[in-house]
């Protein structure tokens, strides 16, 4: 298998096991959209809501503390934007970046909308052990 098979399957697993993690904190909307035939800086975007600011915090902290402490390797974002706001925050972990929102921001930007038909993955809730 090259490397490059590799990295894109890495990549959508990566997108998908954060979309699992904000299903488990009770994101709504989590959408995966593959972004790897449209922009050359993510693989994926992974956009989720969160009922109040509060839980927006809550989503990130999931997010951040499963890939940190994943058993294949940590991972931490390269950068995080919006954290003390918590009305759109955004991680960057460079093959999926994380937009978690509340609401009314998501209403505002509509980030889905600024992609035209690009492939949307199937997203479902990681099963409890």
């Amino acid at each position: 298998m090259s490397a490059e098979v590799k990295s894109a399957q890495s990549s959508e697993a990566l997108a998908r096991r954060i979309a699992s993690v904000a299903l488990d904190k009770k994101a709504r909307d989590v959408v995966v959209l593959d972004m790897r035939d449209v922009v050359s800086y993510t693989d994926f975007l992974v956009i989720a809501t969160g009922n109040t600011e509060r839980q927006t915090h809550a989503i990130e902290d999931a997010v951040h503390l499963d890939l940190k402490h994943a058993e294949e390797g940590g991972r931490t974002p390269q950068r995080v934007e919006g954290r003390s706001e918590g009305r759109w925050i955004l991680m960057d972990y460079l093959d999926a970046v994380v937009h978690i929102f509340t609401p009314a921001a998501r209403d505002y930007y509509r980030l889905e909308t600024l992609w035209g038909e690009v492939p949307e993955l199937e997203v479902e809730e990681a099963e409890s052990a």
